[in-house]
């Protein structure tokens, strides 16, 4: 029976026992018995790098505090590689390129002595790149990476101190390595694509259907994406609705005031409310309740935490996180006082109205059918919006400097509007229904493009 190729397998096997050298001398196999041992040394090392990489990056949180507790060298020398995870990477694959060189190098050493190829040098090559290939992949990468998975903590201990001499050792590559690919990713960056805003928003739209997702969450998504790009004057409490304590008042008129207003914190400012001086938490009252009027009550305000108009809300609720405080007070540019910007504030843009039992039923704002809206003057535009389930960048060419629905309409009029006025700006009309000769009171919105649908 002839093979495929026409060709007797007999001849196959002759062709592979023709390239093996029969006269080998005491020299020759002691050759290729050094390298052998070199080559299963090299082999171990490069397992032994190879794992260190899976050992390193996959530790968990707790797993590197308990590598890194101690003042052994062991713990130092991890707490040190794992600290520059980019050196790390950079020592392992420089380690394990030298280690793979060597091992290509020692076999082709060896094949020359235990083979001669003659004329056949495609099938020295063939057979020496199949061998040596699978050899490193299977033993020096494979099986070290599966282990060095399962044993993360174990391995890293055992390499750690050993890494640390090769980072020292590879320092002038590693710093190459590290400064070559730090080129590339600069010019990737620059090359990658950002997603605006509104295509995110967009993508929550056409990715979220009725059956999955309900308008709520819909709307909460939006308001995620949308969170860090809102600054503090958009949702802080305007200064003419700041309810605030002067610091001269006696303790009796203090109580009696926080029982009306009823809040849990109350800035506290001394002549004008541009020069707060702090914040009492209600809570610290407490103990003091039964004290007579002469008690200094100053002594328990608290140090006030100011923010500028334009601070990011993201960033603000990160520094209520760690500096554990709940208010801040928001100063314009001229360091007078803009209003006040609390944590509830910040979550209300991303979950919508939070009201507890303290809060009372204020109406700011109501729909009256699909079309037409009423809202207070001194509501946020950004809660308008919200509201009314429109993008918040809608009144962002009209509004300059507005936050509120009255400012936008002086804003949009050039002058103070009066009681019915009417204002028209893209779909939307905008019927002055309270005023006074100072401000506008209350605002009824129209949705041009709805009403004309629903005729």
């Amino acid at each position: 029976m002839e093979s495929i190729s026409g060709e007797p397998p007999t001849n196959q096997f002759l062709l592979i026992l023709t390239i093996i050298k029969t006269t080998l001398t005491t020299a020759d196999i002691a050759t290729a018995l050094v390298c052998g041992i070199i080559i299963i040394l090299f082999i171990a090392a490069s397992a032994i790098i190879s794992s260190s990489e899976n050992a390193f990056f996959s530790l968990t949180k707790l797993q590197v505090e308990e590598l890194t507790d101690g003042q052994s060298r062991v713990a130092k020398t991890s707490e040190y590689l794992l600290s520059y995870p980019k050196k790390l990477l950079a020592t392992i694959l420089i380690a394990n390129t030298f280690v793979n060189i060597a091992i290509v190098m020692v076999s082709s050493f060896m094949f020359d002595v235990l083979f001669d190829f003659g004329s056949n040098h495609v099938i020295g090559l063939i057979l020496e790149l199949t061998l040596i290939t699978f050899t490193l992949v299977l033993l020096g990468e494979v099986m070290p990476k599966i282990y060095a998975s399962q044993n993360n903590i174990k391995v890293s201990k055992f390499i750690a101190v050993p890494m640390y001499s090769l980072n020292k050792l590879f320092t002038p590559f590693v710093y190459l390595l590290i400064k070559s690919t730090s080129v590339i990713d600069k010019r990737i960056t620059k090359k990658g694509h950002v997603l605006s805003v509104d295509e995110l928003s967009h993508a929550i739209d056409i990715t979220s259907t009725e059956e999955e997702t309900s308008q709520q969450e819909k709307t909460i998504l939006k308001s995620i994406v949308n969170f860090g790009n809102i600054n503090v004057k958009q949702i802080m409490r305007q200064r003419p609705d700041l309810s605030a304590v002067d610091a001269t008042i006696d303790f009796k008129e203090l109580l009696h005031k926080i029982n009306d207003w009823g809040y849990s914190r109350v800035p506290v400012y001394r002549d004008n409310l541009d020069n707060i001086i702090g914040v009492l938490y209600i809570k610290d009252l407490l103990p003091h309740i039964n004290k007579d009027d002469n008690f200094n009550w100053l002594s328990l305000i608290r140090k006030p935490y100011f923010v500028p108009e334009s601070k990011k809300i993201d960033d603000l609720l990160k520094d209520f996180q760690l500096k554990r405080v709940h208010v801040a007070i928001v100063v314009d540019e001229f360091g007078g006082t803009s209003g006040m910007a609390t944590m509830e504030d910040i979550l209300e843009e991303i979950f919508g109205e939070i009201n507890d039992e303290f809060d009372e039923d204020e109406i700011s704002h109501s729909r009256i059918n699909e079309t037409t809206y009423v809202f207070e003057a001194k509501m946020l535009i950004n809660d308008l919006c919200r509201f009314m389930e429109i993008d918040p960048d809608t009144f962002e060419e009209v509004r300059n400097e507005a936050d509120t629905v009255g400012g936008m309409l002086l804003e949009l009029s050039g002058d103070l509007p009066s009681l019915g006025d009417k204002i028209e700006y893209k779909d939307f009309t905008f019927i002055v229904e309270a005023a006074d000769k100072r401000k506008v009171k209350r605002v009824k919105v129209i949705v041009n493009k709805l009403k004309e649908e629903a005729e």
